[in-house]
């Protein structure tokens, strides 16, 4: 019964192990939730967004650049060209997540057009 018991923890502890590695590769750096947060939009100044130029720290922490709203997702969610200069740290900006953020930034501005007309 010991024996059983054993086998059945060390097999547990190897799945759970190589889970970690499935889990890094389904789920890429630049996928990280914390990358994820780091664009950035102010109403206040609709024609950039913002990016972290470094790894950050926290969100209270980073240094972040002002970037024209047209370079968010400028690839369309597609592969980055080889020798493609990224304009955010670890290609935030590339991110499925920025793409989403272009959309629904672009939306948030055509709202407020209709608004004012």
């Amino acid at each position: 019964m010991k024996s059983f018991i054993f086998l059945v923890f060390a097999t547990t502890t190897a799945l759970l192990y190589h889970a970690k590695d499935i889990s890094a590769d389904l789920n890429p750096p630049n996928n990280d939730p914390m990358m994820q947060k780091s664009i950035i939009y102010d109403k206040k100044t609709p024609d950039v967004f913002y990016c972290p130029l470094a790894k950050p720290e926290g969100l209270d922490e980073m240094i972040v650049k002002a970037r024209p709203l047209s370079k968010l997702c400028e690839h369309n969610g597609n592969p980055l060209p080889k020798g493609y200069k990224s304009d955010c740290y670890n290609d935030a900006d590339e991110t499925e997540y920025a793409c989403k953020e272009k959309k629904r930034i672009l939306k948030r501005l055509a709202d407020t057009d209709i608004d004012k007309s």
